[in-house]
């Protein structure tokens, strides 16, 4: 089977004893609805990726649960702690919770279910893509709580059926996928670069813009590219307590699963199968046109009011 991996991204900065919301979470216009969408409460978001920091301040209350796919820690399943960063940066974006340190996340009060896919160094398979994607499928909280999220910062070059097959069954039983659309481009609107999951219909595939709106040069551009959300320079958790500022569309694509977090509270009366379309739909009602070919920048830029 072809292997899953990390698209490239650059640490710029470590940071320690804040108090922040960063950009992005305003640029999405996240603070807008908070009070109306109850900060995320209630909504399971899974983010399949490298574990996470299971003692970070920030993020230690949004865990609900968590299972290791990988070999990492002689492969127990219970054991799904983070050795490499990128999860827990993930993680950050999402849900780091308002409790007056370090960074605040789009979704502060959403639950966090982890499945670990991908290892230390940011490599995992196809086959423990599909395993986590069955397992956030399945999954019952200890109070009855189900995924209406999935987060995915990882993406392959290769199509397969069985990929292919889960991620329908995913979408078909009404679960949001939101997956990174590749950091693999050139800023040539012209030349389509594909990474999979995120070129499947049946995502969000996110790509990366600055803070000034404009799309990142390494963001991939096709046909199957859905929204744009903030990737370059997000501040966010990291191991050891840390806050660090990374760049990637692996850091737009849980802009947008904070997002609709917020949305599904938003709108609260839904017919659970036709979700997936329902928040497509609000996402390009309400996202911000901008002056690039749709390759590049698909509907828009992510606005949540």
């Amino acid at each position: 089977m072809p292997k899953i991996e990390l698209g490239k991204y650059k640490i710029l900065s470590f940071y320690n004893d804040l108090e922040v919301v960063p950009p992005g979470v305003d640029l999405i216009k996240a603070r807008e609805v908070w009070t109306e969408a109850s900060e995320g409460s209630g909504v399971v978001v899974a983010i399949l990726d490298t574990g996470i920091a299971t003692h970070h301040p920030d993020l230690t209350d949004a865990i609900i649960g968590g299972y290791n796919f990988t070999d990492d820690d002689n492969g127990e399943p219970s054991i799904f702690e983070d050795h490499n960063g990128h999860g827990t940066h993930v993680a950050g974006i999402i849900g780091a919770r308002n409790n007056g340190v370090g960074v605040i996340g789009v979704a502060p009060k959403c639950n966090l279910l982890i499945l670990k896919v991908l290892d230390k160094r940011g490599a995992g398979s196809y086959d423990q893509l599909i395993e986590a994607l069955d397992y956030a499928m399945k999954w019952t909280g200890p109070n009855g709580e189900k995924v209406s999220v999935i987060n995915m910062s990882l993406g392959g070059p290769t199509h397969t059926n069985e990929l292919y097959k889960t991620i329908k069954n995913v979408y078909d039983a009404g679960i949001i996928i939101v997956a990174a659309a590749g950091n693999g481009g050139d800023g040539d609107s012209e030349t389509y670069e594909i990474s999979y999951p995120a070129f499947y219909e049946e995502t969000l595939s996110i790509g990366s813009v600055n803070n000034d709106l404009v799309p990142s040069v390494f963001s991939h551009t096709n046909l199957n590219l859905k929204f744009m959300a903030p990737g370059e320079d997000v501040l966010s958790t990291h191991l050891n307590g840390q806050y660090v500022k990374l760049t990637g569309t692996s850091m737009a694509a849980p802009h947008a699963s904070g997002a609709v977090a917020l949305v599904l509270n938003l709108i609260q009366k839904y017919d659970q199968m036709l979700l997936p379309s329902q928040i497509e739909r609000y996402f390009s009602s309400h996202s911000r046109k901008m002056d690039f070919p749709i390759s590049q920048v698909g509907n828009g830029f992510i606005q949540l009011n």
